[in-house]
Order: structure tokens, then sequence, then C-alpha cells
């Protein structure tokens, strides 16, 4: 199927299209996974582990749960501070 007509099916609202759609491949642009190698001092990594395991979870995980934490706070404060969406520079940290 065409994106056109698959586009007509959409809008116009009458047929489910998810049939149409491979969503095993389905990726949300901006959200693909890379790679990155960061050290940590040992302390860190002991203390990290201890809370992953509290909470039952790799320490991978909870170290990008407790990042992305951070970036919405600090994109949160930052919107406070200019005035809200309407910024500027807002839209370039959408997702």
């Amino acid at each position: 199927m065409k994106a056109e007509e698959l586009d007509r099916l959409f809008e116009k609202g009458e047929e489910d299209i998810l049939p149409y759609l491979d969503l095993a491949k389905a990726v949300r642009p901006g959200h693909e996974a890379k790679r990155v190698n960061v050290d940590f001092p040992q302390w860190m990594l002991a203390r990290l582990d201890i809370e992953a395991d509290r909470l039952g979870v790799p320490r991978q995980s909870l170290i990008k749960v407790w990042i992305a934490e951070r970036l919405t706070l600090t994109r949160q404060k930052r919107l406070a501070e200019s005035g809200g969406e309407n910024s500027r520079h807002a839209s370039r940290f959408r997702r």
C-alpha cells in the first residue's frame, strides 16, 4: 500500500489502519539507542548497584531513568524561567 492510500484511510477514520502497519519495525524518531561509554568511580558503581538491587532493576536501567528524570526537571526549570513552551529554544528539546 502506498503512503497516500494509508493517509487517506487514516484521515477518513472509518477503518482501522493497524493491520496495514508492521509494528515490529516501528521506531520513534529520536529514540533510537546509541551506545556510549561512561567511566564511573568504583564507589559510585557500588552505590548504583545497591540501589539497583534494592529496586530490582539492572544498573543500566536505573542510570537511564535517573538521567531522564534529571533532564526532565532541568527542562521544566528552564521553561519556567523563560516563560513556557513558547520560548524560542523550547522546540529543540521536545520529545
